[in-house]
């Protein structure tokens, strides 16, 4: 039977190579034959997060196991976590971080296995990035505009240059890349900033989401600085996220109905970004994303 449950299970095991599932079955023990547990309800498993974290003994990344397994296992590790947490640390600035008590709501964004899923798909989407240009008719003839998937006043530029068909997909890969960056190197973002002219662009691809003559839907934010880099990033994430939900067709996809959550929810997904990047990606981020840690 097709119920959300099988259609997860599928979503996973297109991801998983079958060594990464072999590997997640012997480590939770799991019988090889007769009814076998559907793989993603074993990836919180203790067990596999010590074969893959645990220090010695552990899986090396990048060798033999996918990326995906490593951050789905991560993730799964995070909300088994929260369960016995009392707080959770805030990030406020590099290297500074503060208590909040309020860890309820990052467990209910966690119970979901579609939310599971979307943040263990973003974060291996970061493995391999796109990048290049394309071909802008001007009064002057062509030129090329150049973009990158980690870097958002580029990307955010495609939106002035491509036909409205493409902008909804620009338009959540920017919401992606917004939450992967405060959520994965909010203090790399909060060094480097942006300056004048990017700050700019970026606020003026942020506007342009809005309906002609319509309100912001998060309010008039966008004249204030609040939070430097990092507050201006998550500000657009949730905007950018609305417009790509916005945008596209209907019914939505139930695969795609977490992006219809993201703008009232980005401060938990980001939240639960940074506690998965403190408790199991850290050391690793450099190998994975490639971006320089600071």
């Amino acid at each position: 039977m097709d119920t959300e449950a099988t259609r997860v299970t599928q979503s996973y095991l297109e991801h998983l190579g079958a060594d990464d599932v072999a590997l997640v079955r012997a480590a939770a023990d799991a019988p090889p034959g007769g009814e076998q547990a559907p793989v993603d309800e074993l990836l919180g498993d203790l067990r596999v997060r010590q074969a893959l974290f645990g220090g010695a003994g552990a899986a090396e990344p990048l060798l033999g196991v996918s990326p995906f397994l490593m951050f789905a296992v991560a993730v799964h590790g995070v909300a088994d976590n929260l369960g016995s947490m009392t707080y959770v640390t805030e990030w406020l600035g590099p290297h500074l971080r503060a208590p909040v008590f309020d860890v309820e709501p990052l467990r209910d964004f966690l119970h979901a296995p579609r939310r599971r899923l979307f943040l263990a798909e973003l974060l291996a989407s970061y493995t391999h990035v796109a990048s290049g240009s394309v071909l802008v008719a001007t009064r002057r003839g062509l030129r090329r505009h150049r973009f990158s998937e980690l870097d958002p006043v580029r990307l955010a530029g495609l939106l002035e240059v491509v036909p409205e068909a493409d902008r909804p997909g620009i338009l959540r890969r920017l919401g992606d890349l917004s939450l992967f960056l405060t959520g994965v190197f909010p203090d790399q973002v909060a060094n480097r900033g942006f300056g004048p002219i990017e700050e700019a662009r970026l606020r003026r691809a942020g506007a342009a989401t809005v309906p002609v003559g319509g309100p912001a839907a998060d309010g008039e934010w966008l004249g204030i600085d609040r939070g430097g880099a990092v507050g201006l990033l998550e500000r657009l994430g949730r905007r950018w996220y609305r417009a790509a939900y916005e945008r596209m067709g209907r019914p939505v996809p139930v695969e795609l109905a977490v992006i219809g959550e993201l703008p009232g929810r980005f401060d938990h997904a980001r939240r639960i970004l940074n506690l998965v990047t403190d408790q199991f990606l850290f050391a690793r981020r450099e190998q994975w994303f490639g971006l320089g840690s600071s």
